[in-house]
């Protein structure tokens, strides 16, 4: 192998990705020509996954300094942005190279031009879609929960399901669910959070509360009412359950009706999120009354030095909703000072870093 050149040095390839998906992301330089990739140990870059060859392919630089892939007859194949490589293949800044289902991202760290950008940008979009077959045929979801508190006492009610992945490209809710609508298949993505936030709450006491999240598209599909949270209660028929539904589809009293029928047949909670985000309306709250009232972090974050009247609004807010028998619920706790306030102005639970970050099940009883 022939180390590269001093010129090439200061113009390093790079691959961004993951080795597996238990661990983070990381870069890897690639310092030599030819660059060895496979399964074997003697590999320049070593996967330990089974998809991928013993020797898998190798990179290298031709004498324009281009970066070319070439497949060394894998069993699954090298890909670049999405296309089977089947002798060789240029590789520029910012495309995918795939060995067999491990995805990597090729760029340089020199200095960019206009367009990489865009570049950049389109290889996003195509990376978390290469990456998101994977995280449904796989169920590749890692569950995170946040725990929900009595206000007074803090005493832990319950936690949050919240959706991540440790695929490179996949990790946080928004760019999977961007992937999933693509494909129209943001419910399906939003069941397996349920199901495997489920699946985790073995690590929990049989009382916490487990509070799971629908995506809108959820609630005009009968899947919803007739599987998914019959599927729930029968896989867990004594954890008391909360349905968490976003305060702009509360607004659709007709279906909200039938899904309230249908949770107090199942006994499962409602709770409407992110109340006063900007489209709730109080009027669903006497016509089809959730469990859970879940105020939005923008209504209760720096309350403590919030105007006077900001505060007397939020609390009359409050003390409607506890006449109506719900249960206010403060979002988005980050300091004691709005803790406090929350507390005076009568809400009966919170959520927020204050209490808890999102994290694994299994970091909440260790």
């Amino acid at each position: 192998m022939n180390v590269l050149d001093s010129a090439t040095d200061r113009a390093t390839w790079l691959l961004s990705g993951q080795i597996s998906d238990d661990e983070p992301m990381r870069q890897i330089s690639i310092d030599v020509s030819p660059f060895s990739v496979g399964r074997r140990p003697d590999q320049k870059l070593t996967i330990p996954s089974a998809t991928v060859s013993g020797s898998h392919a190798e990179m290298r630089l031709d004498e324009a300094g281009r970066l070319i892939v070439r497949d060394l007859g894998s069993t699954n194949g090298t890909f670049v942005n999405g296309e089977r490589v089947t002798e060789s293949c240029v590789v520029n800044h910012g495309d995918l190279v795939q060995f067999a289902q491990v995805v990597f991202r090729v760029g340089q760290n020199v200095q960019s031009h206009h367009s990489q950008t865009v570049q950049d940008d389109s290889a996003d979009r195509a990376l978390s879609l290469i990456q998101f077959d994977k995280l449904m045929t796989e169920r590749a979801v890692v569950p995170h929960f946040q725990p929900i508190v009595s206000i007074k006492g803090r005493a832990t009610l319950g936690y949050e399901i919240l959706g991540r992945s440790r695929l490179f490209g996949l990790t946080d809710p928004h760019t999977m669910f961007s992937a999933a609508a693509v494909l129209n298949l943001e419910s399906e993505l939003s069941r397996i959070f349920r199901e495997e936030g489920l699946a985790q709450s073995t690590f929990f006491p049989p009382q916490a509360i487990l509070f799971a999240n629908t995506h809108p598209n959820e609630i005009d599909e009968p899947e919803l009412l007739e599987f998914s949270l019959r599927e729930l209660r029968e896989a867990s028929p004594n954890r008391p359950l909360v349905l968490e539904i976003h305060e702009g589809t509360a607004t659709q009293t007709s279906q909200m009706r039938e899904l309230r029928a249908k949770l107090n047949d199942l006994n499962i909670g409602l709770a409407y999120d992110d109340f006063g985000a900007g489209q709730a309306r109080l009027i669903e709250l006497v016509e089809v009354p959730p469990d859970y009232l879940k105020f939005d972090m923008k209504l209760v974050q720096n309350l403590s030095v919030a105007s006077p009247e900001r505060q007397k609004m939020v609390g009359r807010l409050v003390q409607m909703t506890r006449e109506l028998g719900i249960i206010p619920l403060a979002e988005g706790i980050e300091t004691e000072a709005d803790h406090l306030v929350c507390q005076e102005l009568g809400f009966l639970s919170a959520q927020g870093y204050l209490y808890g970050k999102p994290a694994m099940a299994k970091t909440f009883t260790s």
